[in-house]
């Protein structure tokens, strides 16, 4: 479902979560995927994070390198 994913540690979050303001510790996740594999990894993702709401954003690829785009998508069939 993902080509790549870059784990970024120790990331501060401070949001509203049930009226109150929380700051929490946690791991942000960078994770390179096409249309095809978005839905299935979406899925997969709630279905085992601990989170009831996890951020799970996707943002597109509009322009990169040939040869990388070729390998991202060359790695999800």
């Amino acid at each position: 479902m993902a080509a790549c994913v870059n784990i970024l540690p120790q990331v501060r979050s401070i949001y509203r979560w049930q009226d109150n303001i929380e700051s929490s510790s946690e791991v942000q996740l960078q994770i390179k995927t096409n249309l095809r594999c978005l839905h299935s990894l979406q899925c997969y993702f709630k279905q085992h994070h601990p989170y009831d709401c996890p951020e799970f954003i996707a943002l597109p690829i509009e322009q990169g390198a040939s040869d990388y785009l070729k390998w991202l998508n060359d790695s999800l069939q």
